[in-house]
Parts: structure tokens; sequence; C-alpha cells
């Protein structure tokens, strides 16, 4: 039953990476870009969860495409946040 909601989780994060690379392609957007890509990170990393035997949390590679992600995602706030234009006075 596990490996069904873990492969139903990376279905919902495989579509909004469909979604997040769709806004790209109409904002053409940095953010949109990097979003995409993280959270097609997410659905491997729950895709080789839900096909690998029990997964020892601890120990286990397979983690770091979330470690990813989540760095991506940091990364493109960010730099969205310095890129900003400066309010005008």
């Amino acid at each position: 039953m596990a490996q069904f909601f873990d492969g139903m989780i990376c279905m919902g994060y495989l579509m909004a990476a469909v979604y997040f690379f769709r806004f790209w392609r109409r904002a053409e957007e940095l953010l949109f870009l990097v979003f995409g890509a993280a959270f097609s990170l997410f659905a491997v990393n729950s895709a080789l969860i839900a096909l690998e035997a029990p997964v020892d949390e601890s120990k286990s590679w397979i983690f770091l495409f979330r470690v990813g992600g989540f760095a991506l995602l940091i990364l493109a706030i960010l730099l969205k946040n310095l890129t900003q234009s400066q309010p005008r006075r």
C-alpha cells in the first residue's frame, strides 16, 4: 500500500513540474524553470522510494535528490530576490 501512495506522490510532483515548465515557457522566468527542475527531483526521489525495498532512511543515498530539490528552491528564491530591481525613490 505504501508503494501505491509513493507512486501517487510521484505523479503529483510530476504534475507540478509540468505546470512550472509550462509557466516558464509562457513567462520565460528563470524561477519557474528552477521550480520545475526541483519538483522533477522530488518525483525521482519518490519513484526510487516506491521501487526500492524498505528504505533505511539514515543510510540511504536516495534522499540526496530531495536535498538537491530543496537546494534548488532556496537558490531560485534567493536569485529572484537579489535580481529584482530596486524600488524607485
